[in-house]
């Protein structure tokens, strides 16, 4: 209903813009069958424009909204006031009958005309056909049909009329007429409509009385039968007849030099009306809010997606796209699985960088997938961080996953990436291989010639690396392996290592120099403080060698420590050596114990409880620092343990707690 007023109020305006138009600039010239066309294109204008809406979307950043549900107010059953209602009710149902009883009357005139024209003599002469009527009603012309009476005019007198009366026929005037009558039919309560339709007709006698003149060779003649027909004010409604009240003005037009043709600039001056008439009222402006599940950070150009139960491909897609634009990282996500209820239970998720290098997360859950999270951070150097990040405790099973794969696998490196390697550590100071997997197959693993057992992990010391890697595609595979290498193979050969801490033992008779990541370190720093699952490199320098690059203070020799990079979210260690527990977590250089809030079997604890801890004790160790990861990790660190946990957080479970 508010459309439909809407729609007829800003039709009226535009009627109104073209009647003034007119009314002022146009009505005294003689362009008139210029303005026949201008006035129709009004009526036009004011039919489509209403109807035509251009579109501006406009782009707003998301507002968190914060509800103080205490303060929302209590909905209470109260009686409806439809005052309003029944008031645009009557307002529409005066309107309609009002319309009806106009296009009835509209529908009457051609029951009348049909009349008139029941029973006639039609007389043709070439396009036209004439009705010479006894009736004493003002000659008139309907489409082609000419109607008047003969016995009322002298030949001349008569010729005069025909002459006028053609030029309606041939130029169809009688649209025009019906036009504005449908108009005022619909656009009724428009006061400047019924005046818009008196301009139509005047005009169409102006064009007619102008083009017969023409024709005629006595002007003074034609004007008198004008004066003749005033006494003759009979006539049919819906026709053009040659009676006008305006009998005056169209002979002052009659004699009215013709109008410049410079003058026809006046017509533009419509134009500038119209476009702000769509600026003001036909313009719609949308505001959308930009969905963003990526916090970006230009100052330390990282982005973190968050993944979880809840989330569409078809919004996870337009993501990826932002990671491709924002630091070339194409990641695409597949096979995805939802429940009933619409939850995600199951999804692959494929990272590839520029330079090749491919990491991968699967899972296949029953019930609804635990949050994780995708990470990028570009480094000062212009190298490129990614890959998979999840919370420690809600995701135990892949902590060590998410460690392994983050940190084993970058553009430098020289193996065949592990893609969705799931790794445990054990507590037998070894760690295990439970499943590989590439493009949606579980590849067979081999390790030093022993085939895995499907759902059995294989075991590999501490004491042990990857000395070889051969991943076999399936085709491949069946060859070397038959029926076992159908989804592909992963071939491992491991060889013995020495422990890190053994190297640094290695000592002459007086102390070498210590650097750690490129820093001498200070007196109170021994090899012993170093956690051997921290240490990526050992290089030992000769007297000489170190003197010259570090002075006199390597006389007796350097050793050059570097340290697996740590960014401060997954798990920072596993476990090797139980007595080793409580040590770790007191000579962590990145997370100061003290200041760090502790949890022990669940719960929040301190320090001193901690240092009592006997460490055979203890089955897991998990040591995070939130404030050095993504914004995502801190936020959920904030909320559960508060402001202390930018220091670091502590997690502990003993064995009596896992057995229960």
């Amino acid at each position: 209903m508010e459309s439909v007023a809407i729609y007829l109020i800003k039709s009226c305006g535009l009627l109104l813009l073209f009647f003034i138009a007119y009314h002022f600039l146009l009505r005294k010239e003689t362009f008139f069958t210029a303005n026949r066309w201008f006035l129709l294109a009004g009526l036009l204008t004011a039919t489509v424009l209403p109807l035509v809406v251009f579109t501006q979307i406009m782009w707003v950043e998301p507002t968190p909204v914060n509800y103080d549900w205490s303060s929302l107010p209590i909905r209470t059953a109260t009686e409806e006031n439809h005052t309003e209602e029944y008031i645009y009710l009557g307002l529409a149902l005066t309107y309609s009958l009002i319309t009806l009883g106009l296009l009835t009357k509209f529908g009457f005139d051609f029951y009348s005309l049909r009349k008139i024209f029941k029973g006639k003599t039609i007389e043709r002469q070439a396009d036209f056909k004439f009705i010479d009527t006894t009736e004493n009603i003002a000659p008139f012309s309907y489409f082609n049909t000419i109607v008047y009476n003969s016995s009322l005019y002298s030949t001349a007198e008569l010729e005069n009329i025909l002459e006028h009366e053609k030029v309606h026929c041939e130029q169809n005037h009688t649209v025009d007429v019906l036009i504005g009558r449908f108009f005022c039919a619909i656009f009724w309560f428009n006061p400047f409509i019924w005046l818009y339709k008196k301009a139509i007709l005047q005009n169409l006698e102006f064009i007619a009385d102008s083009v017969a003149t023409r024709k005629l060779s006595d002007k003074k003649a034609y004007q008198l039968t004008l004066l003749k027909i005033t006494t003759h004010e009979n006539c049919v409604a819906i026709t053009n007849h040659f009676y006008q009240s305006l009998i005056k003005k169209r002979i002052v037009m009659l004699n009215k030099n013709q109008s410049s043709k410079r003058n026809s600039w006046k017509y533009a001056i419509i134009l500038p009306a119209l476009v702000a008439f769509v600026l003001f009222f036909q313009i719609e402006v949308i505001a959308q809010q930009k969905e963003s599940h990526v916090s970006f950070k230009s100052s330390i150009d990282k982005a973190v997606l968050e993944v979880n139960s809840n989330s569409t491909e078809e919004v996870l897609n337009v993501e990826s796209k932002l990671f491709k634009q924002e630091f070339d990282l194409d990641v695409n996500f597949s096979n995805i699985k939802v429940n009933s209820e619409g939850h995600i239970i199951a999804i692959n998720v494929v990272l590839q960088n520029n330079k090749g290098a491919k990491k991968v997360y699967l899972v296949e859950e029953e019930s609804p997938i635990k949050p994780f999270a995708i990470f990028v951070e570009k480094e000062k150097s212009g190298s490129v961080n990614f890959g998979f990040q999840a919370n420690a405790k809600e995701n135990a099973h892949l902590s060590q996953h998410f460690n392994h794969i983050n940190k084993s696998q970058n553009a430098s490196d020289t193996v065949q990436p592990r893609h969705a390697v799931i790794s445990d550590v054990q507590q037998d100071k070894s760690w295990s291989l439970n499943s590989m997997s590439k493009d949606g197959r579980e590849y067979l693993i081999v390790l030093n010639g022993r085939k895995q057992v499907k759902g059995i992990p294989l075991k590999i010391s501490f004491d042990e690396d990857f000395d070889t890697q051969n991943i076999l595609d399936p085709e491949e595979a069946m060859l070397k392996y038959g029926e076992f290498g159908k989804d592909g193979v992963w071939e491992i050969t491991t060889k013995k290592i020495k422990n890190p801490k053994k190297a640094l033992r290695k000592k002459n008779s007086k102390k070498p120099l210590l650097v750690v990541n490129g820093q001498v370190a200070g007196n109170q720093t021994t090899a012993d403080n170093i956690d051997p699952n921290t240490i990526e490199a050992v290089n030992v320098l000769k007297e000489e060698e170190a003197t010259a690059k570090y002075g006199k203070a390597a006389k007796n020799g350097a050793i050059e420590i570097t340290e697996k990079e740590n960014k401060g979210w997954g798990i920072s260690f596993g476990i090797s050596k139980p007595e080793e527990n409580i040590s770790r977590i007191q000579n962590n250089k990145n997370v100061d114990y003290k200041k760090a809030v502790i949890v022990i079997n669940g719960k929040i604890s301190d320090y001193e409880t901690l240092d009592k801890l006997k460490p055979e004790e203890i089955v897991s160790v998990g040591v995070q620092k939130p404030s050095n990861g993504p914004e995502s990790t801190k936020q959920i660190a904030l909320k559960k343990y508060g402001e202390k946990a930018l220091n670091g957080v502590v997690e502990i479970e003993t064995k009596e707690f896992r057995k229960k």
